[in-house]
């Protein structure tokens, strides 16, 4: 089985991707289960597992990024007026 590609990651929307990501986790938690029990028979699911968290954490964390990023780069229209000081203040 070949490790999953990150192109296919990035097609999920951001719902997907968070379900995803638990699927994978509960996914890797039973692995761990199963080897404690000694009951592992394919050793390299967790390289797998742990590669697709990582891509999907990945993409989420990109998606994060952007969203953050997206409303610092439009222009603002809001602009303050100058707060004028009051008589009191000036003495």
């Amino acid at each position: 089985m070949p490790l999953p590609k990150i192109e296919e990651v990035r097609k999920l929307n951001d719902q997907e991707l968070a379900d995803e990501i638990l699927a994978a986790k509960r996914e890797l938690f039973e692995l761990r289960l199963q080897q404690a029990t000694r009951r592992l028979e394919k050793p390299h699911q967790f390289k797998h597992l742990r590669h697709r968290i990582a891509q999907m954490l990945t993409v989420e964390r990109e998606r994060q990024l952007a969203a953050a990023q997206a409303p610092t780069d439009a222009p603002t229209t809001d602009e303050t007026p100058p707060i004028e000081e009051t008589e009191q203040e000036q003495e």
